[in-house]
Order: structure tokens, then sequence, then C-alpha cells
């Protein structure tokens, strides 16, 4: 099937769009970027961005948001003179990758007995919120205890499945999985720094594929980290880029 941007899940609600963007927000998790941002239908000119750019941060500022996120035409690059101007206001600038895999295509993975995937549920609820919590406090107090309300809030999604890694007895990676008819979309796939490079990753990957056979796995990748390699070796196949921006105001 033909995977699209579109068939990435957004946490957030449409709150205003016109001829040129659409204008995400996020109540329940003001100070997670992905869900706060303005996407760009078409490339704006400098004065078009400048006017998105004061709507943006006059409404982010109104609801005590320091940040201020915009995302751009897939496929496409950003025009030079905007570039420009935004290397001048000090805007981090990256872009994602779109890959997809067929669950058959998934390489053999190792049934290591020191590895234990289980999904998450009440009993071992408590367990995964604390290991997201520890890895999510390096972003600050803040985000974590707001991550903690929204993973409570996807454990009780339908179309959500939580799944916790186990090294020898003890909680080492995580996963979340976005069900739709067509597709399972891996996100937040993290493994304790203490546990990496123990196949702890491709056993959360392998027990998706598993239990969604007959979709389509789908992930956004970061264009400039490490594991969109570790993607490519698995068979993954690369399908479209965005590019972002994004700063925060101090």
């Amino acid at each position: 099937m033909q995977i699209t941007y579109e068939d990435i899940f957004i946490h957030g609600q449409v709150v205003a769009e016109n001829n040129l963007y659409k204008h995400y927000h996020f109540p329940e998790m003001l100070s997670r970027y992905d869900s706060n941002f303005i996407e760009f239908k078409t490339f704006p000119s400098l004065v078009e961005f400048k006017e998105a750019e004061r709507y943006l941060r006059d409404y982010h500022q109104k609801n005590g948001q320091k940040h201020v996120k915009f995302k751009f035409p897939v496929d496409k690059n950003i025009p030079a003179g905007l570039v420009e101007y935004l290397n001048q206001a000090e805007y981090d600038i990256g872009f994602l990758e779109l890959y997809a895999i067929q669950p058959n295509q998934f390489p053999d993975v190792c049934d290591d007995p020191d590895i234990e995937i289980q999904v998450v549920s009440e009993k071992n609820l408590e367990v995964f919120l604390d290991l997201q919590y520890q890895q999510d406090i390096v972003f600050g107090s803040n985000f974590a205890d707001q991550k903690v309300d929204l993973n409570k809030r996807i454990f009780k999604a339908p179309n959500f499945m939580q799944l916790l890694a186990f090294y020898k007895g003890i909680p080492a990676g995580a996963v979340e999985i976005i069900i739709s008819e067509n597709t399972a979309e891996i996100d937040n796939l993290g493994v304790d720094e203490d546990f990496q490079k123990k196949g702890i990753g491709s056993r959360l990957q392998k027990f998706v594929m598993d239990t969604f056979h007959d979709k389509t796995i789908i992930l956004v990748a970061d264009g400039q980290d490490t594991p969109k390699e570790m993607y490519k070796r698995q068979n993954y196949q690369y399908h479209s880029y965005q590019y972002y921006c994004q700063v925060v105001d101090e």
C-alpha cells in the first residue's frame, strides 16, 4: 500500500486551518513539540512565514508555551531565502523520514531467554510508567509528569498497545503501537542505556511484526539520527521525508 505522512498519528487536534497551513494543538500536553505546531500545506513566502510565526508565538505564549514549531511540505527542500531567515532567528532545522515494512520482511531474531516482552496491563502498568518517566526526566520534570498522564490515557485507548521489555527480569525497554485498519505504527521505541546492544529493540519490533502480521508496519525516524540506519538494515523501506524547524524562547 502507498504510505504517506497522513498515515502517521498525531496527538493533537486541528484548531485552525486555512489555505496555507493547519495549526495543531494538544492542551493535555503543552510541552510536547510534536503535538503543538503549524504544518504548512505549501511553502510560505517570508512575509507569510513571519505572520504565521507571530500568530503561533502569540497563541503559545497565552498558553504558557515557550516553543514554536513548523513542518513543511513533504519531499521538498526549504527555499534558500527561508533557510537564511531561520538560521538568523536561531531555529533548529531538521527532517524526518517515513519508513514501512511488511512483517514477513523483518529479519529473524534470536530467541534470547533473558529477554521477555509483555503487553502492558493493569498488572505491569506502574512498571511501564516508571521506566518511561526515567527516560523522559531528561527533558524536565514538567514534561515527564505530563507524559505520565498521556501514557495513562494511551493505556485506556482501544487503538493503542504498549509493550514492555525485561532483561533478566529488569525493565529495559518499551514501545507503543498505534493501530489502524491497514497499519500498525511503531512510536516511542526506546531501550535503557544500560541494556542497549542486547537485541531488545529488535525483540520489541519482532513482537509487533508477529502480532500485526496482516498490517503494514510504519514509523517515522529522525533523518539525522542513527536509529534510521538500524531500520534500513532491518529491511524497512524508505518512503519520504519532511523538513521541520523549531525554536524555544528563553
